[in-house]
């Protein structure tokens, strides 16, 4: 058992394309001895004093119509400004309904074309992120990105579509925090790819500050 912490919510019985039930179980699995996940649907979690005991946060949740109230984003705001690593696999980049917390993560989910497989390919070896992560292949959607122009960040690795490359992996700093995120991560076969396990796991890791 590891004495540090992440919260990981996504959506159960809500969910319209991307239910949380076995992905949770995924990565709680990813992150065994290193960090203790504790997963959840409820999203009454986004308060400061119960955000506290975490060093990691870990987004996979659904997009909905419904932002998030003014208190709940600021707890989340506050978390990652004071020092708090954020991870946002796939549609955990649908918190982008809060504009303020799009300027956090960096980008906006706009569109994907057709589910297919997607060979993703390392852009920064040296980062600690891709560290002993090799090039994979997985069956994902390929989402397309809205980049804000006024973050600065590290694109870590991309895939390949149309002939073209495209963001698969960013991070960059906000506040004292550090924010991850992944795009791949559509249906449970994703999370059984050992080299995006590896992936998964580094970026929590750095995100937390624990490599």
């Amino acid at each position: 058992m590891s004495n540090i912490h992440a919260l990981a919510l996504g959506n159960y019985a809500d969910a319209i394309y991307h239910p949380f039930e076995g992905v949770d179980k995924e990565i709680e699995s990813i992150f065994r001895g290193a960090i203790d996940v504790r997963s959840t649907g409820d999203y009454g979690m986004l308060k400061e004093e119960y955000l506290e005991p975490y060093r990691l946060f870990i987004s996979y949740t659904e997009f909905v119509e419904e932002k998030l109230s003014p208190a709940r984003t600021a707890a989340l705001l506050s978390f990652v400004a004071r020092g708090g690593g954020f991870l946002a696999i796939h549609n955990g980049i649908s918190l982008q309904r809060n504009q303020e917390l799009a300027s956090m993560i960096g980008a906006k989910f706009v569109s994907h074309p057709d589910f297919t497989t997607l060979p993703i390919s390392i852009r920064q070896p040296n980062h600690r992120i891709m560290d002993r992560v090799e090039p994979f292949a997985v069956d994902d959607e390929p989402y397309r990105f809205e980049f804000d122009p006024f973050v600065q960040k590290t694109i870590l690795a991309e895939y390949d579509h149309d002939g073209e490359k495209w963001p698969a992996a960013w991070t960059h700093e906000f506040g004292l925090g550090r924010i991850v995120y992944l795009m791949p991560g559509h249906q449970l076969s994703a999370f059984k790819v050992e080299a995006y396990r590896k992936l998964i796991l580094n970026a929590g890791l750095w995100a937390a500050k624990v490599i």
